[in-house]
């Protein structure tokens, strides 16, 4: 089985240290290993750097390249632009193939796993019901009625390996979330997917033409960027989960969290007493429930709560912690600015 890692996002939330030239997946928020270096790590040794991909953007390519000495070069793929995770997927399926691998797993490059044993135990699991046919989504037991995130309705056991799937939500809104959580049967979607790549070719030439076209210039021999722009700029949720048959989920429990916001790293990290982070020395009096991000230099917290605090070489941010998920309106304002290089 081979691994595909999609390492095209920037992680604009958590910005200012996600940068164009330096996205979330480069960043240690934990002071350990990179997310990206991290997520090849638990791969092995099942799974060899040899028979990684790794997926990114131009803007990235040489980030992602310094964080991973081990990958080979020809694994490093350079999407000509960003068309969402279905013309990227269908590229991997293809390179897959050509390389003489017959399954492959898709994982973000961005994500936190708590227990790595029951993640490679999930794999295992996942490619003996991938072997078998089925297109499979690894689905996360839900512990929140979360609008962030797509959900999974799956139907009733069949007797084989996982559930059938019955249906996709994509990022309901909280009354639904809540209904889908005290079901107590629905699962998170965390864009983790399992398959052989002959059943995903298959779907691909029923449900993408454009992808398939895409695939066949390649065969051809056409020149990568020359062929590109004939993929359907679309999810691969979209364009053959959410229409295809034979789709099955694998409901699993291994610590994920898609490390989305300061917010929830700061769920991740110990609690200090004045809240949690990356930081020394803190001096705190009076204060709690803070994330602090700033490994170089002493923070002093005064009668505060709350907070974000992330220091970086060239932003200081201060954010209210229940409003840190709208970073983003920062950086669409530096543009409107022309602060950029900020960006």
């Amino acid at each position: 089985m081979y691994a595909v890692i999609l390492a095209g996002g920037r992680g604009t939330r958590f910005w200012p240290l996600s940068r164009r030239n330096l996205p979330k997946q480069c960043l240690a928020l934990d002071g350990g290993p990179t997310l990206i270096q991290a997520t090849i790590q638990r791969l092995l040794p099942d799974i060899p750097p040899e028979r990684v991909l790794v997926i990114t953007g131009p803007d990235m390519a040489t980030a992602i390249a310094a964080q991973l000495p081990q990958l080979p070069p020809e694994n490093l793929l350079v999407e000509p632009s960003g068309r969402n995770t279905a013309p990227c997927i269908a590229w991997a399926c293809w390179e897959v193939q050509r390389r003489g691998g017959d399954r492959f797993v898709v994982l973000p490059s961005d994500h936190h796993i708590g227990n790595e044993a029951a993640f490679r135990q999930a794999l295992r699991e996942a490619s003996a019901m991938a072997e078998a046919g089925a297109l499979v989504t690894l689905g996360i037991r839900p512990t929140r009625p979360e609008t962030g995130f797509g959900w999974i309705e799956p139907g009733d056991s069949d007797d084989q390996h996982g559930l059938p799937v019955r249906r996709f939500v994509e990022k309901p809104p909280l009354a639904v979330a809540e209904r889908l959580l005290a079901e107590g049967r629905c699962l998170w979607n965390a864009g983790m997917f399992v398959w052989r790549t002959d059943v995903l070719r298959k779907n691909i030439r029923s449900f993408l033409g454009g992808c398939e076209a895409f695939l066949e210039k390649l065969e051809e021999g056409a020149a990568l960027a020359e062929v590109w722009g004939l993929t359907e700029a679309t999810s691969v949720d979209y364009g053959i989960l959410e229409r295809a048959t034979g789709v099955r989920t694998l409901p699993v429990d291994f610590g994920w969290s898609d490390v989305g916001s300061w917010p929830v790293l700061a769920e991740l990290l110990p609690d200090r007493g004045w809240g949690s982070g990356v930081a020394e020395p803190v001096v705190a009096l009076d204060a709690r429930g803070n994330l602090v991000y700033a490994p170089a230099k002493l923070v002093a917290l005064l009668g505060v709560e709350d907070l974000v605090v992330v220091d970086s070489a060239d932003v200081l941010l201060v954010a209210d912690k229940g409003r840190a998920q709208e970073v983003r309106a920062i950086i669409e304002e530096l543009e409107r600015r022309g602060l950029g290089r900020y960006s």
